[in-house]
């Protein structure tokens, strides 16, 4: 193995720093050094390598091809070296395991579950990160995704866990019960909105829907649903979520958009996954196939 032509080990990590967080005062706080030095470090690499790394000609700095496919190889190996390193010296197995999901996943699905993991593995701490942004997974960060999707995404390893098309929900006594052929017809009611970037949030813009309406009301996750049960708006939400509302008739539903394949995927870095991972992601597929909506493998 020809170790002269790595480059300083510095420049790499802050190469890698920055190309987990795109910013490089992020990636400075990352690693306890200012965002001059990661620039510095940054530059130092392009110069030994003789190639260009980053593209400086926009506002913000991005990866050029050559940078994407050493920041790839970069992330996987310092992924696995803090995998090593914490288990061998005890911190992976205390490490609270971080999950990030949409907070409408963990209002209506993940919460009311929860109690079930905590009693068969009561040692595991839990961090649940209800974030309607799409988060990077690292070796020290989110350990597991819940993203809804058709899939895959690259840089990661992603199953099915819940398959469930998007629907249009309302309260009876917000719309009544007059046949709905055309979601221009839920123009003159408001709507409720997931605040962030959602599953929900996408549809609606893929759709036109914020700009059809005459009132469009953002609200957390969890509050949502609540608010569309009220009558206080439509909703877009996964059908799973409100089957039994619609089912009781606290809700109707107004549209099916079908896509195939898509649900909520259980999210994970590429490798081999620690202990308490392993185990959640399991449990994850038991619940799911004990719901009888889990069309992944056991």
């Amino acid at each position: 193995m020809n170790w002269r032509i790595l480059p300083p080990l510095s420049a790499l990590r802050a190469f890698a720093a920055f190309a987990e967080t795109r910013n490089v005062t992020a990636a400075g706080e990352a690693l306890g050094v200012s965002h001059a030095a990661i620039s510095q470090q940054l530059r130092a690499l392009e110069q030994h390598l003789d190639v260009t790394l980053l593209d400086r000609s926009g506002r913000n700095l991005e990866l050029t091809t050559d940078g994407g496919r050493l920041a790839s190889v970069l992330q996987d190996v310092f992924g696995d070296m803090i995998e090593v390193v914490e288990e061998i010296t005890g911190q992976q197995a205390t490490r609270p395991l971080h999950i990030s999901v949409t907070p409408t996943f963990a209002a209506s699905w993940l919460m009311p579950r929860l109690p079930k993991f905590r009693a068969i593995h009561p040692n595991v701490d839990l961090m649940i990160d209800p974030s309607a942004n799409v988060v990077s997974l690292g070796a020290d960060g989110i350990d597991v995704a819940v993203r809804y999707g058709t899939g895959p995404w690259p840089g990661v390893e992603a199953e099915m866990l819940l398959q469930s098309p998007m629907v249009v929900v309302a309260a009876p006594s917000l719309v009544g019960d007059k046949p709905i052929t055309d979601l221009n017809q839920l123009a003159e009611y408001p709507w409720l909105e997931e605040f962030g970037t959602s599953e929900g949030t996408r549809w609606l813009r893929r759709f036109g829907v914020s700009e059809m309406t005459k009132g469009m009301m953002q609200v957390p996750g969890n509050l949502m649903l609540d608010g569309a049960r009220d009558g206080q708006g439509v909703a877009v939400t996964v059908r799973e979520f409100v089957a039994r509302d619609v089912a009781a008739g606290r809700l109707r539903e107004l549209h099916v958009e079908e896509t195939p394949d898509a649900g909520y995927h259980i999210v994970t870095r590429p490798g081999v996954l620690r202990q308490s991972v392993k185990d959640f992601v399991s449990w994850l597929r038991r619940e799911a196939r004990e719901a009888g909506v889990n069309p992944a493998r056991s």
